[in-house]
């Protein structure tokens, strides 16, 4: 099975272009087409971070001293640089999953406590939300369950302390688990409600309904 980071590592060589050394960069040019990358990778999830909404190829630009033409030979769209900025953001949010989740062996507990803690993490790192619906802007919401997503969510429920063969889940299984959380998240993250339920309530909610269908498995 494979796995986030070799995902990420794959799908960033099909999306980001590599050109020669530009100038620019506020006086202190990247040594090489990698580090330019990661400058401006690193700039995005500052600006994400900060202010917590969209952001532009222009913002980028401007925070990095260089011009919109700049970014563009290494991102073609600013959907491309607002994913690589969840993936760069990745391995923070699953160390703080993992720790969530430890020792939450029952898949109906571990599932809604992921649950309810990612949802929460969104609001407070939105480069998670970025990642789970491909476009920040929520303009292609189908994408929710797009290969990125996809292959985040498998390595999600790998984290977790589970015995899932004991819980009768095989991989096809798993990925359809995956998916249907997956979904679930994304209704949630579209329209959270007016008001918004508590992280309690949320809790509740999800492991009366959502835990009904991963009890399921079992009984398949």
């Amino acid at each position: 099975m494979i796995t986030f980071r070799e995902f990420a590592l794959t799908w960033g060589c099909a999306t980001v272009h590599l050109v020669a050394r530009r100038r620019g960069w506020g006086g202190s040019p990247p040594g090489d087409d990698a580090e330019a990358t990661r400058r401006i990778v690193a700039a995005a999830v500052e600006l994400i971070g900060r202010t917590g909404a969209e952001i532009s190829i222009a913002d980028v630009a401007e925070s990095l001293g260089v011009i919109r033409q700049t970014v563009y030979r290494y991102f073609p769209s600013a959907d491309a640089l607002m994913t690589a900025s969840a993936i760069a953001s990745v391995d923070g949010f699953l160390d703080r999953l993992t720790h969530q989740v430890g020792g939450l062996g029952d898949p109906v507990e571990a599932m809604t406590e992921a649950v309810v803690f990612t949802l929460a993490d969104i609001r407070r790192t939105p480069h998670m939300g970025i990642l789970l619906s491909s476009s920040y802007s929520n303009a292609h919401p189908e994408d929710m369950t797009s290969d990125a997503a996809q292959a985040f969510g498998m390595t999600m429920i790998g984290r977790f302390d589970v015995d899932w063969a004991a819980y009768g889940y095989d991989e096809p299984a798993l990925r359809e688990l995956v998916e249907y959380v997956l979904r679930t998240m994304q209704s949630f993250i579209l329209s959270p409600g007016n008001p918004a339920r508590s992280d309690e309530e949320l809790r509740r909610y999800l492991h009366r309904w959502m835990g009904s269908a991963i009890g399921a498995q079992q009984r398949d």
